[in-house]
């Protein structure tokens, strides 16, 4: 599916003010993120006390999101809107359809994968710790705040370490996963994804099709078929149980549930958690 994400930064006009960043009367006093990974990014770049406001809630799957008027208002009056121009988001691709001022797509910012037999492009960039890092970057440039993304990037590049030690020695190098998310993790670390749909997590095979999955499933060796927590992962089981592999959670991250907030957990945590699930069926030393 194509995709689309959507950052709304909008900064006090105080605080503007006293960053040398400029500010309209009048403008909405939050930055707002259409979904967890760039609201995330954008808390490292916002200046202290502004309001950061993710606009999918906890658990909801992003792609759903349907916007309420406040919402549209923000976009529309948001000094800046950040966001990645590939429609991952139709609502937020609406509202934005309505905006006259200054607009960052994120996208623009990284070198972008694209598949051979499809148009479509992959949003999942955060996946990558270094192309998430020059995202926030872009961010830090776009709201005046010239180091502020220091401490952050600097976290992404010890995880880039983390996760390049962790799966540089490993039995197999293929990951199967329940749609096409991943292509980002694998370029960086040299694994190779192998989906069972494409970029649209909602794609149901037919029976055919499954038949054509399971046995590219046992064709690659794999010892594990991977699903998300945010999509139902009943392809990814019956894939997996009629291939006789086991299953197990890769989360891209879209959004984290109340749960995982409730318990502390982040982008650093869940993708170490990432990172012990792929060295376990990845058969990694």
């Amino acid at each position: 599916m194509v995709s689309r994400i959507v950052l709304v930064c909008v900064a006090f006009a105080s605080v503007l003010a006293a960053t040398g960043c400029g500010g309209s009367q009048g403008a909405d006093d939050a930055l707002v993120g259409a979904f967890y990974p760039l609201a995330f990014a954008l808390r490292q770049a916002a200046p202290a006390g502004t309001e950061v406001v993710d606009l999918t809630p906890p658990g909801a799957e992003p792609h759903d999101l349907e916007l309420g008027a406040r919402d549209v208002e923000r976009i529309r009056d948001a000094e800046l809107v950040v966001y990645a121009d590939s429609g991952f988001q139709p609502a937020v691709e609406d509202a934005l359809a309505g905006r006259d001022g200054t607009s960052l797509d994120v996208l623009e910012q990284v070198d972008l994968l694209q598949g051979e037999d499809t148009d479509e492009v992959d949003p999942h960039v955060w996946l990558d710790p270094l192309r998430y890092a020059r995202i926030a970057r872009a961010i830090e440039a776009s709201v005046g705040r010239r180091g502020a993304a220091d401490a952050f990037v600097a976290r992404l590049e010890t995880l880039d370490g983390e996760l390049a030690r962790g799966l540089g020695h490993c039995e197999r190098r293929e990951i199967v996963t329940s749609h096409a998310a991943f292509a980002y993790l694998a370029d960086r670390y040299d694994l190779e994804q192998v989906p069972l749909v494409g970029i649209t997590p909602e794609a149901e095979p037919d029976a055919r099709d499954i038949e054509a999955l399971v046995d590219e499933v046992r064709h690659t060796g794999a010892t594990t078929v991977f699903f998300e927590p945010l999509v139902s992962p009943r392809l990814a089981e019956t894939v997996a149980r009629e291939a006789g592999v086991e299953t197990a959670v890769l989360d891209p991250i879209e959004g984290l549930t109340a749960e995982q907030q409730d318990a502390g957990a982040d982008y650093f945590s869940v993708m170490r958690q990432n990172l012990a699930a792929l060295r376990t069926a990845l058969g990694c030393t």
